[in-house]
């Protein structure tokens, strides 16, 4: 066979072709299992801090989650509910468009709907240094404990380092993250109207 023929150049190609599919999806069988492991850890880990519950140790994230997280199937989808000294908080994870790419966040309520609990991010696709800002602490931070308004909340621009009013229904925004910014308080704000409902009905029990 001619090195430089069309059949052994087919046959070199498909040869290649199938010995790294095979490694790939050898690599793929292998992992599957942590891959898995660390979905459902940065999953319960979002929800037990976005409730307010606090652990020390990953550890604990499992036996935290086991013994105090229940679960609601609702017209919505699934609630998490937890009752912090005699008063039930829920969360939901929530979905919606960023600049990039899809959004996943894990947003927690009190039973009222009348405060944010805890405001988690599961995953991303947004701009390193700009709208992947989403992600620290003191963008998150500023969601807990904060008033929901009659419109939800707001996400406006401000000093870019959380603002400190709990009662005024607003966050600061991302600086140089508008696109981001307005999508976070789209996925919220439509997570808070779908939780209104819920009370409203008598849902949250």
């Amino acid at each position: 066979m001619k090195r430089d023929g069309m059949l052994y150049t087919v046959l070199f190609t498909f040869i290649i072709c199938i010995v790294f599919v095979f490694f790939l999806a050898l690599a793929n069988e292998l992992t599957k299992d942590r891959v898995a492991a660390n979905r459902r850890f940065a999953e319960r880990s979002a929800i037990l801090s976005a409730l307010g519950i606090g652990y020390s140790t990953p550890g604990e994230v499992d036996s935290l989650y086991d013994a105090q997280v229940s679960t609601l199937k609702t017209d919505a989808g699934l609630l998490y509910k937890v009752t912090i000294d005699g008063q039930p908080r829920y969360a939901a994870k929530v979905a919606g468009p960023g600049l990039w790419g899809t959004i996943q966040a894990i947003i927690a309520v009190d039973q009222q709907v009348q405060r944010i609990e805890g405001f988690q991010i599961l995953s991303h696709n947004e701009t390193p240094g700009l709208g992947g800002r989403i992600d620290e602490p003191w963008f998150k931070a500023q969601f807990k404990g904060e008033k929901i308004g009659p419109q939800g909340i707001a996400v406006r621009q401000g000093s870019g380092k959380g603002d400190p009013d709990p009662d005024n229904s607003q966050v600061d925004a991302v600086t140089g993250a508008s696109r981001t910014s307005q999508s976070i308080q789209e996925i919220v704000n439509k997570e808070l109207t779908i939780f209104k409902t819920l009370r409203d009905k008598g849902g949250l029990q």
